[in-house]
């Protein structure tokens, strides 16, 4: 049993090794693309989702406004509307499954931040006092998704204290 036992070790050595490996190198790419720092400066995004995010999303011009870049994804709400009565759903999860699961976990990360923060962000304290820290999470994947469109297809720098202006009317 002993030489099985060190032929598994040495195995799950050997893949922690090229893990650590494939790291490097996306982090090196990280480090070498203007695109994928502007977008790891968004709370929720880090090396690994803006590398996936801006190869994933050639030409963010291509989607109209940053609801199609949520919708492409699954994170907006499924609808099953009839007769003029709208009713929304849970997620959609429809779309790039591992794209929305980066930008989910990437919530669930600063969600758990801003639960430890002394200033935390507003607009999502104000969620997390009306809604499930799940929901939230997924409120703040998509809407990091709207902001991965704007960034991209304006060529914005993300600012923390952006806040946007109503439209005139």
């Amino acid at each position: 049993m002993r030489p099985v036992v060190d032929r598994l070790l040495e195995h799950m050595k050997a893949s922690n090794r090229q893990v650590k490996e494939m790291e490097a190198q996306i982090k090196a790419w990280h480090e070498a693309s203007d695109l994928s720092r502007k977008l790891a400066a968004v709370p929720g995004i880090g090396p690994l989702t803006a590398g996936a995010l801006v190869t994933s999303i050639a030409d963010a011009r291509s989607c109209k406004n940053g609801r199609q870049v949520a919708a492409w994804l699954g994170l907006v709400p499924k609808q099953d509307s009839s007769g003029g009565e709208p009713k929304l759903l849970g997620m959609s999860k429809r779309g790039d499954t591992y794209l929305r699961t980066l930008l989910i976990h990437g919530g669930r990360s600063t969600v758990v931040a801003a639960q430890r923060w002394e200033k935390p962000n507003p607009w999502l304290q104000g969620l997390l006092t009306r809604r499930h820290p799940g929901t939230a999470a997924v409120a703040l994947a998509n809407k990091n998704a709207r902001t991965v469109w704007a960034l991209l297809a304006h060529e914005w720098e993300f600012r923390a204290d952006y806040v946007p202006r109503p439209p005139l009317a």
